[in-house]
């Protein structure tokens, strides 16, 4: 059986996931769905284990079967990493850098695909920097996955719209088209900058739209809120990769939009919480899953040190996650600033 892909006149050879959360899970439905065969590298060896006894994840998206002929476990990143071409990194971002630490696999002549919605903590990089800078990949073979797509709409094959983005736009449409289907509708784009850090952005701007819903601020001010938040995301993206682009396309305010209004998503909920009057110890306790916005405030304030851009609302977020100012101050300071 040939399980490459090849679209185009670009080969995208055999797909790997790494990575077991509910993203992953998503993504790997899609893959396997096309090619009917990935390479899949989990942690645990016990979730391994139990996704083949039971032929669904066993802690995430539990509703979606797979079958597991069609995949190759593995909890060594190297084993994995060796065997295939095209390497789709789902990890939460916290953990990116302790699941790298094992690898001794080259990845400069792999297609690194990164769908983390997160920074590098420590080194205040977004993944596709870290990979260029720390493994030496160029950025021709460096691409993101975007785009408004909370992993459990997706699952359940609700029409979702995804960005690829890659410097090298043949590479991006290959595997743009690959994933294509009825319910899955792809573009692509060569700002993987950009890209990356609206979805680290979103997810701090989730969680403010979060802590307004907790204090009981209503729908009108909520509009207001994220009208300032895709200029305050549209300054930062100018500041740090001056490229011709619209904030308005869905790969940046669509998933702004839908990280900071619907249910699915952690980073509002973890929002919520605080604005209840939950500390962010016991909001990380109650949710039992990470909340990407958290770690990014933090990476995203120490960036702007340096960049100075206006950002009213990454500073709230910020001061009321790690300088423990009441989200009730914090937040009326910021109603007095938007217009």
């Amino acid at each position: 059986m040939n399980y490459e892909l090849r679209i185009m006149n670009y080969n995208c050879g055999k797909i790997a996931i790494i990575g077991g959360g509910s993203w992953a899970t998503a993504i790997a439905k899609i893959v396997v769905s096309h090619a009917h065969h990935i390479g899949w590298y989990m942690r645990r060896d016990d979730r391994i284990e139990d996704f083949k006894r039971l032929g669904h994840n066993p802690a995430y998206l539990t509703s979606v079967r797979f079958n597991t002929d069609e995949i190759f476990f593995s909890s060594d990143i190297n084993t994995i990493t060796g065997a295939y071409d095209t390497l789709v990194f789902v990890t939460p971002s916290p953990y990116f850098k302790s699941h790298l630490r094992k690898l001794k696999t080259r990845l400069r002549d792999k297609f690194i695909i990164t769908a983390i919605k997160g920074i590098v903590p420590d080194e205040n990089l977004v993944c596709s920097e870290y990979f260029h800078q720390v493994f030496d990949v160029p950025y021709e073979n460096l691409a993101v996955i975007g785009g408004p797509s909370h992993a459990e709409e997706v699952a359940m094959d609700r029409l979702s719209y995804l960005t690829i983005g890659c410097a090298d736009i043949q590479k991006a449409e290959s595997f743009a088209e690959f994933i294509a289907s009825d319910v899955i509708k792809t573009k692509t784009s060569s700002d993987v900058i950009g890209i990356e850090y609206s979805s680290v952005l979103k997810n701090v701007y989730a969680i403010a739209s979060g802590i307004c819903s907790g204090l009981k601020y209503g729908d009108n001010f909520q509009a207001v809120l994220i009208a300032n938040a895709v200029q305050e995301m549209s300054r930062f993206l100018t500041a740090v990769h001056p490229i011709e682009r619209s904030a308005y396309d869905s790969v940046y305010l669509g998933d702004l939009l839908v990280t900071s209004y619907s249910n699915f998503s952690r980073n509002r909920t973890f929002g919520t919480m605080i604005g209840k009057g939950y500390s962010v110890k016991s909001a990380q306790i109650e949710m039992e899953m990470i909340a990407e916005g958290y770690f990014g405030t933090k990476c995203m304030k120490e960036i702007n040190r340096h960049m100075h851009v206006n950002m009213p609302i990454l500073d709230a977020v910020y001061n009321i996650l790690y300088e423990h100012i009441s989200p009730q101050i914090e937040i009326k300071l910021l109603t007095d600033s938007f217009r």
